[in-house]
């Protein structure tokens, strides 16, 4: 069984606060225009007319060399956090980079691959099988933007 898995409710409260992203900035504030703007906490688009939150973050404990920082989008105000066993709704490209980390957080070559989406929870699954795959990540194939963890359920 696989769990997809936001950014971490704590973090987003950060953000959502108003504290800096992983660039020492405080995050920008926009409204949706409603064509896109995954939320990765609630795994929801950010309806249209909403405000909306554009900062950098880095879904890794430390820095190191594999410790990608990219942009992504959240809620403004506070939102539940999604994920569980199903799709998220946030899911809604045709394909997606999904690519596996060992334990230490760092690439495990031979892993990453563009994928249909509709196929992510066999091939995730599938590297989750792998010995020293630890977690997937699941990121956006044309811009490499985070979108979600998978992990083991």
């Amino acid at each position: 069984m696989l769990r997809f898995v936001p950014i971490p409710t704590g973090i987003a409260r950060h953000y959502q606060a108003g504290g800096v992203d992983s660039y020492g900035l405080l995050p920008e504030r926009k409204v949706s225009d409603g064509g896109g703007n995954p939320c990765r906490h609630c795994l929801r688009m950010i309806p249209e007319g909403k405000e909306m939150l554009v900062l950098a973050h880095r879904p890794f404990g430390a820095v190191q060399p594999y410790a990608e920082t990219g942009p992504i989008f959240l809620c403004a105000e506070e939102c539940e956090a999604g994920g569980g066993a199903d799709v998220p709704e946030i899911l809604a490209s045709p394909d997606y980079i999904v690519r596996g980390y060992g334990a230490d957080e760092r690439i495990v070559y031979g892993t990453g691959g563009v994928v249909p989406t509709g196929r992510i929870p066999a091939r995730a699954a599938e590297l989750l099988e792998m010995p020293g795959v630890d977690f997937v990540h699941v990121r956006s194939a044309r811009n490499n933007c985070f979108q979600l963890r998978v992990e083991r359920g």
